[in-house]
């Protein structure tokens, strides 16, 4: 009797259509976080916070399953449809002006970019160690640097250039850091808030990576 031989063309539409999902996921994760981290969520938090984290979660789900090659592709797909819909949102006016700002768009873009890429290569680096340690290391560092690149690009003073006419001079008042620390810009005790919750959401998304993985993996092999 023959050995059977690998569907491999099933293998491939399996391959393709998670990492099409991964894409449409991380794209609208983008979108949606532009637009709610316009708002405040209690004194520190906005609601961008909540949703941005679960970005590292499909990075890092792609990477496990499909390898850092793929996970590129989704960073590099989901950044370009996501910036491309942020910046159509800040030609549409919402009930306060535009729907998304151009500077929260750039400043969404350039972080999205460098945290997403850093946590792919810490996450490869870290591949053959135990099988929590790559997803909440790169998470963890991906998530520093993105919260105090995309904070200083889109609220601090310094940078008002890239949009004279937004006024973000409630976010650079000086206050004390998360309202007890020493007198900073307000933004940057925001970026601090965002950064607790993206740890908070790297350590609850430990679960769901676990059995996300292997479901695809199975699906994959």
């Amino acid at each position: 009797m023959a050995a059977q031989q690998p569907d491999f063309q099933n293998m491939n539409a399996s391959s393709n259509t998670s990492i099409a999902g991964g894409i449409a996921a991380m794209a609208a994760i983008v979108l949606l976080s532009n637009i709610l981290v316009q708002f405040l969520f209690g004194d520190f938090l906005t609601w961008g916070a909540f949703t941005y984290p679960f970005a590292f979660l499909v990075t890092d789900i792609i990477n496990r399953v499909h390898g850092p090659s793929a996970a590129r592709r989704v960073v590099a797909w989901g950044f370009a449809t996501g910036i491309l819909c942020s910046l159509v949102g800040s030609m549409i006016e919402g009930p306060s002006g535009s729907l998304v700002s151009f500077r929260i768009a750039i400043g969404s873009g350039t972080a999205f970019l460098i945290a997403q890429l850093l946590d792919i290569a810490l996450f490869d680096r870290l591949r053959l160690g135990v099988w929590w340690k790559p997803p909440l290391v790169s998470t963890f560092v991906g998530s520093l640097v993105d919260s105090f690149v995309f904070f200083g690009i889109a609220f601090s003073a310094q940078l008002s250039f890239l949009e004279p006419s937004n006024d973000v001079s409630w976010a650079n008042e000086s206050s004390r850091f998360l309202g007890f620390g020493a007198d900073v810009p307000f933004w940057m005790s925001l970026a601090a808030a965002d950064l607790g919750v993206k740890l908070a959401v790297a350590l609850l998304a430990l679960l769901p990576f676990r059995l996300l993985t292997r479901r695809l993996t199975a699906v994959a092999g």
